[in-house]
């Protein structure tokens, strides 16, 4: 259908729209005129990105002069193909309504892992080895050596793409990861430097996070883009965490252990460059002299990372004398590393701020807080200057270079916290140092900055106020969209009790609580026997899940489950995982039914689907807290209080309740979907715990269905199930259309929207 929002003709390439897709749009194109940056929460299932990449590209559309360009960031791969697979449907119905003056050019990038298309650099089985394989085969120096020597080892996609040169380039259209590996394939070329290449000539770009918010990437593929484009954070619910690990370091023993070989590999790489070609070295202390900024000289396509931290003024800067020449700068490394050793010797847990770091690495090992800044820069230099390819193997010393830089750049917002073991198993020595960075908006500031227009959307942004704080940003637009249903179809119950009306709960006190675990498991018995097709259970954790199973094992309620479903069970190991998955899907194909057992903050609760028959129950056991007693959230949370004033229990609170709704949020996928959600601890019925759920899940919430024993969930259970399959008609009766067509929006357009919205 094609319909005007206000000055821009929207093309969606449906019959029918949502009222809160419309309403999606309207909010969207609010934000886009305004230059300015929003939040939109929207329920799961209500088609959020169709609508995000219908509004944008029309936007483009009706603005040809503009150079609006769309970047959408994915957490993961899987939603990355999905959104593109959107696109190319959205893509198709607007060419056909406008020809050639619609098309686009639109590429996901991920890594060479997920998009080389050379079987030799593929066999090395991780990421990181795979980068490597890569750059030995495509590095200018190893390249500039095979002319010489014959067996050295090129990839012929990269060679082909080289010499193609300006020619090497994208036709218009949508392309998924699979349609650039054919493409690369089908012409020869490499299909990761192709994406590259593209990035600065597409319309539409989606990649994952890391590509914006960690700056040693962001500093490579990001730095093209215009500052027209538009930013979308999809499934953005926690953007905050995604900040702060991309700017947190943790260092070990076998760390330190690694770096000391990799110095001593550098060492012997220095001495054999002296003695083969000092000149390269020479060159290097001069342009060091000169700042790194003008570090242009060195090949482009040899890069690997940029800087962790630095701006780009300080780049600008000369590096300090003490570590311009080589052998300088290892033995200012080993002193590093010697300091380091020092403190990882301790018995006690360590909590200090950079400063007071810094200052104390100064007095004791003589290292400078400028040479910090530079060391990850210095060392990246010293690499391409040795001609280094293995840089998998670098990965120790790159990590202690990493945190040297963050913990001379900054501050505040950091805490450096060292701890001899881990509380979870104190007989244990394992120290670890760790510069935890607690401010999430070091890390997206320079987004925000940089972009006219920043969209943060998810199905779970609840309480909505509490991410400009925390993001410290001010949105021109901030909006929780409802769902509008033809009828029901979502059933939330807080479970407080067990049919013997004991209080049921994760709390700490009670969690291993043998009435508690027995009400859990009997309350799982029952729903399986009336619940059709898929059931799938959330615990807190992985140890309190495999307790939980062994207990239910012991006393015969697994036997007494798996006679009615087969039991599939998620584990930290992601293979097995997935081959779970699969089979707990097949059974739900054949009619088998079964039920699958995972953690709240694993793999599967976020962005794994449990939509039609794979979930008609998820139940919710206990409230997902992160782990209190660690010290890096308690420094955090510290932050937070005196920074944001943010109080611990609150952010505490909100940061469970939006894990356990993402969780819950698995199961309804589309309006035509039907699931019911349990959660399961008495600590859901207080009101402070509840309000903090999205408000789609609250307006479901029904007062009767807040204080429930066993018994009472699985009448509800059983007459929800009745309802649900009653037919229905889908577009809506009673003058609540959960169905627009055009001619309702062009009476909406006359009347004003609120007459024919839910």
């Amino acid at each position: 259908m094609i319909f005007k929002i206000e000055d821009v003709t929207v093309y969606f390439p449906y019959d029918n729209i949502y009222p809160e897709q419309y309403e999606y749009m309207v909010e969207l194109k609010r934000t886009l005129d305004a230059k300015g940056h929003c939040l939109l929460e929207m329920p799961t299932g209500t088609g959020k990105t169709i609508a995000l990449l219908s509004l944008i590209t029309s936007y483009r559309l009706s603005r040809p002069d503009s150079p609006i360009k769309l970047v959408y960031c994915t957490r993961t791969v899987h939603e990355m193909e999905k959104t593109l697979a959107e696109l190319k449907v959205l893509h198709d119905y607007q060419v056909l309504h406008l020809g050639t003056q619609a098309k686009i050019l639109a590429i996901g990038l991920s890594s060479r892992k997920n998009l080389c298309v050379n079987t030799k650099v593929l066999a090395a089985e991780n990421r990181d080895s795979v980068d490597a394989a890569c750059r030995k085969r495509t590095a200018s120096w190893v390249r500039a050596l095979s002319t010489e020597n014959p067996n050295i080892e090129l990839c012929d996609y990269f060679e082909n793409y080289e010499k193609a040169a300006e020619n090497a380039l994208l036709p218009p259209g949508v392309y998924t990861l699979e349609d650039l590996r054919a493409f690369g394939k089908n012409r020869g070329w490499c299909p990761y430097f192709l994406a590259r290449h593209m990035v600065q000539f597409a319309n539409v770009i989606v990649y994952s996070y890391q590509y914006l918010l960690d700056p040693k990437v962001a500093g490579i593929i990001s730095k093209e883009l215009q500052k027209e484009s538009v930013v979308v954070f999809d499934e953005a619910h926690n953007i905050d965490n995604v900040c702060i690990e991309a700017l947190s370091v943790s260092v070990r023993r076998v760390t330190l252990e690694g770096a000391n070989r990799n110095l001593n590999k550098i060492r012997e790489e220095i001495d054999r460059s002296k003695a083969t070609d000092a000149g390269r070295l020479r060159a290097e202390y001069n342009r060091l002299v000169e700042g790194l900024a003008l570090r242009g000289d060195l090949s482009g396509g040899d890069q690997w990372l940029a800087n962790p931290a630095l701006p780009h003024d300080i780049l600008k800067e000369a590096v300090p004398g003490n570590i311009r020449r080589a052998e300088h700068f290892v033995h200012v490394l080993r002193r590093l590393l010697q300091y380091l050793g020092v403190r990882l010797d301790t018995e006690n847990v360590e909590k200090e701020s950079p400063v007071s770091f810094v200052s104390s690495l100064n007095s004791q090992a003589g290292i400078e807080q400028k040479t910090l800044k530079f060391c990850y820069d210095r060392l990246q230099s010293l690499m391409l200057t040795l001609e280094i390819t293995d840089t998998d193997e670098f990965l120790p010393i790159q990590t202690v270079c990493d945190f040297a830089t963050l913990v001379g750049t900054y501050a505040r917002g950091f805490s450096i916290i060292i701890e001899p073991y881990d509380e979870r198993m104190p007989h244990i020595p394992d120290p670890i140092l760790q510069l935890s960075c607690h401010d999430a908006s070091l890390a997206i500031k320079p987004v925000f900055d940089r972009f006219q227009s920043v969209v943060i959307t998810s199905g779970t942004l609840s309480p909505i106020d509490l991410y400009p704080r925390l993001l410290s940003f001010t949105p021109v637009v901030s909006r929780s969209f409802k769902m509008s249903m033809t009828r029901d179809c979502i059933c939330p119950m807080v479970l407080t009790r067990g049919s013997d009306q004991l209080p049921v709960s994760t709390k700490f006190d009670m969690r291993s609580d043998p009435g508690v675990v027995r009400n859990y498991g009997k309350l799982l018995v029952e729903m399986v026997s009336i619940v059709p097709d898929g059931v799938v259970c959330f615990f807190v954790s992985y140890s309190y899940m495999d307790g939980i199973i062994a207990t239910w094992n012991e006393t015969g309620i697994l036997k007494e489950i798996m006679q009615q479903k087969l039991v599939f069970i998620e584990t930290q190991d992601v293979v097995e995982t997935t081959l779970a998955l699969d089979n707990y899907r097949r059974a739900c194909d054949c009619g088998r039914g079964a039920v699958f057992f995972s953690v709240a903050r694993g793999k599967v609760a976020e962005g794994i689907d449990f939509d039609r028959h794979y979930g008609r129950l998820v139940v919710m056991y206990g409230v997902p807290f992160q782990y209190t007693l660690s010290k890096i959230l308690l420094a955090r949370l510290e932050y937070l209080r005196d920074t944001f004033q943010i109080k611990e229990g609150d952010f505490l609170t909100f940061d469970a309740l939006r894990q356990a709704a993402q969780c819950v949020g698995r199961v309804i996928r589309s309006k035509a979907d039907y699931g019911m959600m349990i959660f399961a601890d008495k600590r859901y019925s207080r009101h402070d715990k509840r309000s903090k759920l999205p408000g789609w899940i609250l307006s479901h919430l029904r007062d009767a269905h807040l204080n429930l024993s066993t018994d009472m969930a699985i009448h509800i259970a059983r007459e929800f199930l009745r309802k649900m399959a009653q037919p229905y008609d889908k577009t809506g009766t009673m003058g609540r259309k959960t169905l627009l067509t055009q001619e309702d929006l062009e009476k909406m357009a006359e009347t004003g929207v609120q007459d024919m919205a839910y």
